[in-house]
Formats: structure tokens, C-alpha cells, sequence
């Protein structure tokens, strides 16, 4: 078995998903996981805080409560690095 194929097995999208039928099923185990190493990696930095934000919009692909997709979450992230990169909101 191909790691795409192990990968895609677990619900972990390893390539454009545009148009596939992939889903992700709620995994609160999953969710949790990837919020306590949000939490781990977060830090005073602002790269630390942009892979934690990162981290928990990835949970929420996998959180009942959450509608979101793997688009919206690489449209956000892009947002989010832009933001950084002009030097915040307010400029």
C-alpha cells in the first residue's frame, strides 16, 4: 500500500481536493490530538502562533461541530500569511 493510499485510509488529505469526494469523518481523538499540539507549539513568536492557528482550523475538518473544508482552510491560512507578511491588519 502506497503512503497516499495509508494516508487516504486515515482521512488525511495528501493532495488537491478540489472536486474528490473526500470526507472527513468526526474523529474527536483526532481533534484533540491536533489542539493539544496547537497548544504545545504556541507560543510568544508569531510563527508559532501561525502554526497553531493552522493546527486548529486543520482540527476543525475533523470537529462535528465545525463546517469546513480543506479549501477554506488553505484559503484562510493563505489570509493568514498575507496578513503577516504586510505587518498586521492595520497597515
Amino acid at each position: 500500500m502506497s503512503d497516499d493510499q495509508d494516508d487516504t485510509e486515515r482521512g488525511i488529505a495528501t493532495a488537491d481536493t478540489t472536486g474528490s469526494d473526500t470526507e472527513f469523518a468526526p474523529d474527536p481523538e483526532r481533534v484533540a490530538f491536533l489542539r493539544e499540539i496547537a497548544d504545545d507549539v504556541r507560543g510568544d513568536t508569531s510563527e508559532s502562533k501561525q502554526l497553531a492557528n493552522i493546527l486548529y482550523r486543520t482540527s476543525d475538518l475533523y470537529d462535528e461541530g465545525e463546517d469546513t473544508s480543506p479549501e477554506e482552510i488553505v484559503r484562510n491560512v493563505k489570509f493568514i500569511l498575507e496578513v503577516t507578511e504586510r505587518g498586521g491588519l492595520g497597515r
